[in-house]
C-alpha cells in the first residue's frame, strides 16, 4: 500500500466524488489582539502556540452562539416557538456534524462533553466480552476506559503498526474493537487509519478513531475510510463551548446501557422502564448542551466553507518553519515516533538540554508572551517511550516535554518568536 493511500484522510476516489466547496478567506479567531504582561511590566501580543490543548473560538462560531441566544429554550419537549426553533437548530447541528465527517446516512451522532466522554460512552456500550486492542501511544482517553484490553507497544514504523494490530486481532475470539488515533497529540504524526480499518474488518473487528487532533487540521471522511466510530471535541475545533461528539454505527449504541439515565432517554416509566431504541436520545438524557452543539456545527461549517487547501497550505508552511528553526538550535530535540519526514499536523514536541519542560514553558510565557504546553500531554506511556524514560509521574520534569501547536490565528511572527526565545534560552 502506498504512503498516500495509508495516510490520506480522504482516498483519491472519495475526493473526486466529493462536492467542491467555494473557498472563503480563513476566518479569524477571538483573542487575536490579546496582550499579556511579561517580565519588566511590558505588554506584548500573545503568541498562542497551545492549540492542541484547546483552540480559541472562531468568530463565526461566536456569531452563531450569539444569534441563537435570544431564542434559546428547551429542546424536544416544548410546543412554544422558541423551543421549536431551538430544537430545530440542535437537530440541524447533528446533520451538520454528520456531513462534516462524511458519515453514513444511518450513523448515530451523539453529542457528548468531549472526546474522553465520547470514548467512555462507547466503552459502556460494547457487547459483553469485547476485547479492545490499543497502542501505548494513545491519549489516556483511549487507553483507560476499557474493561478488557490488549496493549500494543509503540510501533517502530507505520507498517509495523498495521502488522501488530493484525496479529493481535487474529488471536482474539469474540467481539473486538481496535482503538487508534488519527493524529498523535504528542508528535502530530498521522496514523495509517485506512490500513488499520481494513485489518480490523478482515478480522471481524470494529475500529474507533480518536479524531480530536485531526479534524481541526485535515478533512475526515468516515465513509471513504470505512471507519466504524469517530470521536472528537469542540474545544479543539475552535468551538470551546463544552461539546464533543461520537459518530458511528447504531447497533452497539442502541443495545448498550443508556450512558445517562433520566428524562429524554426513555419512552415510558412505570413498573418497567422502556428505553429509547434510537441511540441519540438513548444516550443524551437530560437537557443537552444545545449551545455547545450549535457552536460545534458552526465550526464545522466555517472550516468546510474556507476549504481545506488553504488551511493545510498555511499550516504546512508554518510548521515547516517552526521545525527547521528548532532543528537549528543545538541542544533542542524534537520528539518523533516515525522520523522527520513522516506526515503530521501542526504539533511539535521537544526538549531543551539543561532545562526541564516546565522551566522552558515558564520562561516562554513570563519573558516572551508565548503560550505552550509542558508535561506528558495525557499520554504518559508514549512520552516516556519517546524520552527513553521508564518512570516519572506528572510532576517529574525529567520525563516531560514542551509542546508547541499551531492553528488558525498562528502567525509567522509567533513561530519566529518561539524559535528565537528558545535560542536565547540555550545561549544563556
Amino acid at each position: 500500500m502506498s504512503t498516500l493511500t495509508i495516510f490520506s484522510s480522504v482516498p483519491a476516489r472519495a475526493a473526486e466524488a466529493a462536492p467542491v466547496a467555494t473557498s472563503r478567506p480563513i476566518p479569524a479567531v477571538l483573542g487575536a489582539d490579546l496582550e499579556v504582561p511579561v517580565k519588566g511590566g511590558r505588554l506584548v501580543g500573545y503568541a498562542n502556540l497551545d492549540y492542541a490543548a484547546s483552540a480559541p473560538c472562531l468568530e463565526p462560531v461566536s456569531a452563531a452562539v450569539t444569534a441563537a441566544l435570544p431564542a434559546y429554550s428547551s429542546v424536544h419537549r416544548g410546543a412554544g416557538y422558541a423551543s421549536q426553533l431551538t430544537t430545530a437548530r440542535y437537530e440541524q447541528a447533528r446533520h451538520t456534524v454528520r456531513a462534516f465527517v462524511g458519515a453514513r446516512p444511518d450513523d448515530a451522532v451523539i453529542f457528548t462533553r468531549n472526546t474522553t466522554d465520547a470514548t467512555n460512552l462507547l466503552a459502556r456500550c460494547l457487547p459483553a466480552g469485547t476485547t479492545t486492542v490499543v497502542f501505548d501511544t494513545e491519549h489516556h482517553a483511549s487507553l483507560l476506559p476499557w474493561q478488557k484490553s490488549v496493549r500494543l507497544a509503540p510501533p517502530a514504523f507505520p507498517g509495523e503498526a498495521v502488522r501488530a494490530a493484525d496479529a493481535a486481532l487474529a488471536g482474539i475470539d469474540g467481539p473486538k474493537l481496535l482503538v487508534v488515533t488519527a493524529a498523535s497529540n504528542v508528535t502530530g504524526e498521522l496514523w495509517p487509519i485506512a490500513a488499520l480499518a481494513h485489518v480490523a474488518h478482515r478480522h471481524g473487528a470494529r475500529i474507533l478513531v480518536d479524531a480530536a487532533q485531526l479534524v481541526p487540521h485535515r478533512r475526515l471522511n468516515l465513509t471513504a475510510l470505512d471507519l466504524d466510530y469517530v470521536a472528537f471535541s469542540g474545544h479543539k475545533l475552535y468551538a470551546p463551548f463544552g461539546a464533543g461528539v461520537l459518530v458511528g454505527r447504531r447497533d452497539w449504541l442502541a443495545d448498550g446501557e443508556p450512558y445517562l439515565k433520566g428524562g429524554g432517554a426513555v419512552r415510558s416509566v412505570g413498573d418497567d422502564t422502556e428505553w429509547h431504541d434510537d441511540p441519540e436520545p438513548r444516550h443524551e438524557a437530560g437537557t443537552p448542551n444545545v449551545l455547545g452543539a450549535i457552536a460545534l456545527a458552526a465550526a464545522c461549517d466555517a472550516l468546510t466553507a474556507t476549504g481545506w487547501t488553504a488551511l493545510v497550505r498555511e499550516e504546512e508552511r508554518l510548521i515547516a518553519r517552526l521545525r527547521s528553526g528548532l532543528a537549528s538550535i543545538e541542544g533542542v530535540r524534537e520528539l518523533s515516533l516515525w522520523g522527520d519526514d513522516h506526515p503530521r499536523v501542526g504539533i511539535v514536541s521537544f526538549t531543551v538540554d539543561g532545562y526541564s519542560a516546565r522551566e522552558v514553558a515558564e520562561v516562554l510565557s513570563g519573558e516572551y508572551g508565548i503560550g505552550v504546553r509542558d508535561g506528558k500531554f495525557c499520554a504518559h506511556p508514549f512520552v516516556r517511550h519517546l524520552l527513553g524514560e521508564t518512570d516519572g509521574g506528572c510532576e517529574d520534569g525529567t520525563a516531560s516535554a514542551v509542546r508547541a501547536s499551531i492553528g488558525i490565528g498562528t502567525t509567522q511572527e509567533h513561530v519566529d518568536r518561539l524559535v528565537e526565545a528558545v535560542r536565547d534560552l540555550v545561549n544563556r
